[in-house]
């Protein structure tokens, strides 16, 4: 039964995928627009944040689409196969869900975020007056 449900859901990942990619490029938000020099201090402080991410994932277009609006030049990593960065996600956050936001302070503190709505309102409040 197990496999039955893994291939259900794996055929409705591989029929539905697409038209959700085509989605998120379609309803892509504008992105803020910030004087040159700001842009810059926004960019070297996303050096310390990387997005653990699936590409269909629902949650995860709509941490994608805020990163966009809020014009964040952070790091992606699909964790979606098994390899190294679906074991760095289970080793440093402890669990292999996504979306997952580490956050690595200058002091080298890491903070792991699990939920898309924690994301965002953490993306929103570092960023949005910057």
């Amino acid at each position: 039964m197990k496999i039955v449900v893994r291939a259900f859901f794996k055929t409705l990942r591989i029929i539905l995928g697409p038209f959700m990619l085509f989605g998120e490029f379609v309803t892509r938000p504008k992105a803020m627009s910030r004087p040159a020099a700001s842009q810059a201090e926004v960019d070297r402080q996303c050096a310390g944040i990387v997005l653990y991410q699936y590409k269909t994932c629902p949650f995860c277009i709509k941490v994608r689409q805020e990163m966009r609006r809020l014009a964040l030049n952070v790091q992606k990593l699909d964790a979606q196969q098994p390899g190294a960065n679906r074991n760095d996600l289970i080793n440093g956050g402890g669990k292999a869900k996504v979306p997952c936001l580490k956050i690595t302070d200058p002091a080298g503190n890491t903070q792991w975020l699990y939920e898309s709505g924690e994301i965002i309102q953490y993306l929103r409040r570092r960023f949005s007056t910057a």
